[in-house]
């Protein structure tokens, strides 16, 4: 669904049972993947790829270009990657050419300026790893340990409760 106030280029890719919210802005060369949602106010310039399952939130600022100048345009824009199930808070600034890993996920407000592993929480400006997070969204600290005290391992791409 694609709501009001919206532009999206020709040539942008966008799969299926995504949900992109009222005044989006999506460029040309752009890929968004299935079941992808954008809140308001979000702006994917060139470059961009957000894969399957990504949440957007309001206002969040991607960039393409590390070099900006007026009327004056890079041979190719900086490629940004974010990664199947990543979530990504209101008003994050993601820095160009950066890859966003598998599940991580972005306290609103932040701005990432340097690759974020799979299944890790950041925070901050610039964004600080701050803990982990599973696969089904429990925040882990540091040390690997939830809220309840209950420890976890990481075993082939997946957190498993220490017995």
């Amino acid at each position: 669904m694609i709501w009001q106030f919206c532009v999206v280029l020709k040539n942008a890719k966008i799969g299926s049972n995504c949900n992109i919210n009222c005044n989006v802005f999506i460029e040309n060369d752009v890929i968004i993947g299935n079941n992808v949602t954008i809140k308001p106010g979000v702006q994917v310039w060139d470059g961009v790829t957000l894969e399957d399952n990504v949440f957007i939130g309001p206002n969040v600022t991607f960039t393409n270009d590390l070099i900006p100048r007026s009327k004056q345009y890079p041979l190719e824009f900086s490629k940004t990657l974010v990664m199947k199930g990543a979530s990504i808070g209101a008003n994050s600034t993601i820095i160009a050419g950066n890859t966003i890993g598998k599940n991580a996920l972005i306290g609103a407000g932040s701005v990432v300026t340097k690759d974020i592993p799979a299944h890790t929480v950041w925070f901050g400006n610039p964004a600080k790893h701050t803990g982990y997070i599973t696969s089904e969204g429990k925040i882990l600290d540091l040390n690997m340990t939830d809220k309840e005290g209950n420890t976890y391992q990481f075993l082939d791409d997946e957190f498993l409760k220490n017995d």
